[in-house]
C-alpha cells in the first residue's frame, strides 16, 4: 500500500472501528475510493475493501492496514507508562521511585 493512496483526516467521531477519518484513493486513477467493508484481521492488522467512486474506473481493491509505531505513549497505560519511566532512571533513582511506590517512603 503506497501512502499517496490513503490519507487521514480529523473526524468528529472518535472510537474503534470509525474508518470516516480515513481517505482512500485509487491505485489506478487516483480518484477518492470508497471504503466498502473492514476486515480486522488482527489488533494491529486490518483489511480495507474499496470501490473506486469514479464509475469508469470501476476498479476494486484490498489495502492493509497495518500499526506502525508509537509516536507519543497513551496516556491510559498508567502501569506501562511508570515502568518506562522508572527504567529511564539511574540505578540509585530507580531504587527510590520503587520504594516511594510501594509506599516505604514518607
Amino acid at each position: 500500500m503506497s501512502w499517496k493512496n490513503v490519507k487521514y483526516t480529523q473526524s468528529k467521531k472518535h472510537g474503534a472501528g470509525n474508518m470516516s477519518g480515513i481517505r482512500v484513493f485509487c491505485p489506478e486513477c487516483n480518484a477518492r475510493a470508497i471504503i466498502k467493508k473492514t476486515n480486522r484481521k488482527h489488533q494491529q492488522i486490518s483489511d480495507i475493501y474499496c470501490a473506486c467512486s469514479v464509475v469508469e474506473c470501476g476498479h476494486t481493491f484490498v489495502m492493509n492496514m497495518t500499526f506502525s509505531h508509537t509516536l507519543s505513549p497513551s496516556g491510559l497505560t498508567g502501569n506501562k507508562l511508570v515502568k518506562f519511566l522508572i527504567d529511564r532512571l539511574k540505578p540509585d533513582e530507580q531504587q527510590l521511585a520503587r520504594d516511594l511506590l510501594n509506599g516505604q517512603l514518607a
